[in-house]
């Protein structure tokens, strides 16, 4: 069955509704992924560079969520933040990055507040994401599991779903 779209608000917002499934990704962002290079994750190591460039990522989760959009992907068209060569590992070359609004429809039918983390490919050295994954930063949800199905809500005049 199709994935369906919808429109959040009666105010015609921007927001989009599009089901997702939690995948496992390499743990890299988190740091339970064994890399030794980043024990603490990259996403700990890199909150102090975006807070200097004006994005506080303190209160969230020092990880990401990937959630499937497929059969879906989505494209770039207008980031909220973007940060061009951050070197922010002293023995990993620069990447550029950019942030989108995102909103995850928990259990209780309340919405949690995160941005999609997009790590410019033509950057990033390593761990590539399929295009229907979208890495979120969001604060931490106790109660997900991978293959669990939510409801993912992206902001259309940032994010094209496709």
């Amino acid at each position: 069955m199709a994935t369906k779209f919808f429109n959040l608000n009666l105010n015609m917002t921007n927001w989009l509704r599009i089901k997702g499934i939690i995948k496992k990704g390499y743990g890299v962002a988190s740091g339970k992924g064994g890399d030794i290079r980043f024990p603490d994750g990259t996403i700990a190591m890199q909150k102090p560079f975006f807070f200097d460039r004006g994005l506080d990522l303190e209160p969230y989760f020092s990880g990401t969520l990937n959630i499937s959009i497929s059969p879906h992907q989505y494209s770039v068209k207008q980031a909220k933040y973007t940060f061009i060569n951050v070197k922010w590992a002293e023995n990993e070359p620069a990447e550029d990055f950019s942030f989108f609004d995102c909103r995850i429809l928990l259990k209780n039918d309340q919405l949690q507040s995160g941005l999609i983390y997009y790590p410019h490919p033509e950057t990033k050295p390593e761990h590539f994401q399929s295009p229907d994954i979208l890495e979120i930063i969001t604060f931490k949800i106790d109660d997900l599991k991978y293959d669990d199905e939510v409801i993912l809500e992206v902001d259309n005049q940032q994010i094209q779903i496709r």
